[in-house]
């Protein structure tokens, strides 16, 4: 059963999306502010937040870059709650890092089938298979090869690995700090400037399949399906 993080400051809306969301067999936990809500994202470790846009002293926004910052929290999907449409472009501009986002008002089965979506689409990403396409490129986890087009690209051991993780977690932001302790196995967090310049690398030898990882400005990575 997927557990659900809803924040929200309006009791009224968080009765409507609890109710909604159990009827639909969902574990719920509920918070009202942005301070509860990144206390419970990190104790109870939810498969997904609905984040409501405002809410009181830490904004919707706030708490979504501090998420995405915190290795524990960073791979939690999020759908933001927005009460303009204009606030979209404000969220999505800003590259948060919000998986999806709905407008209000909403329709409770608008938002069900976006939440069913999103773990849907997040589910088994992580499981290690031993081959990844993605159009033209494809990366061939046993025998450590990633071709373009066809043509073996020629890439390090760390940088292979950087790659595959990125892809494994796919349409996931995954902070630097996260991907130096899973890539380069980093007890202590030491300059972060060395998973940029490994992207870097890595993009000038991918060449025309670079698109595929997308920086989130302030956070980190994440690798993106065209």
């Amino acid at each position: 059963m997927a557990k659900i993080l809803v924040v929200d400051d309006e009791p009224d809306a968080v009765e409507l999306v609890e109710f909604n969301l159990k009827s639909a067999g969902y574990e719920v936990v509920t918070a009202a502010d942005g301070s509860e809500a990144l206390k419970k994202a990190r104790v109870q470790s939810p498969d997904l937040i609905v984040l409501d846009l405002m809410l009181p002293e830490v904004d919707g926004v706030e708490v979504c870059k501090i998420l995405r910052r915190d290795p524990a929290t960073s791979g939690i999907r999020v759908i933001m709650l927005t009460a303009k449409a204009a606030e979209i472009d404000r969220v999505l501009g800003l590259e948060l890092g919000a998986d999806d986002y709905v407008t209000k008002p909403f329709s409770p089965r608008e938002l069900l089938l976006r939440v069913k979506n999103l773990l849907k689409r997040g589910q088994g990403e992580d499981e290690k298979k031993d081959r990844y396409q993605f159009g033209d490129l494809i990366i061939d986890v046993p025998r450590h090869r990633v071709t373009v087009q066809g043509k073996r690209i020629e890439l390090t051991a760390t940088e292979f690995k950087l790659l595959t993780v990125l892809a494994q977690r796919r349409g996931r932001v995954q902070s630097r700090e996260q991907l130096l302790q899973d890539v380069w196995q980093y007890e202590n967090l030491i300059d972060t400037r060395t998973v940029d310049t490994h992207i870097r690398r890595l993009r000038e030898k991918l060449g025309r399949a670079a698109g595929y990882l997308d920086t989130v400005r302030g956070v980190g990575y994440r690798f993106v399906e065209n």
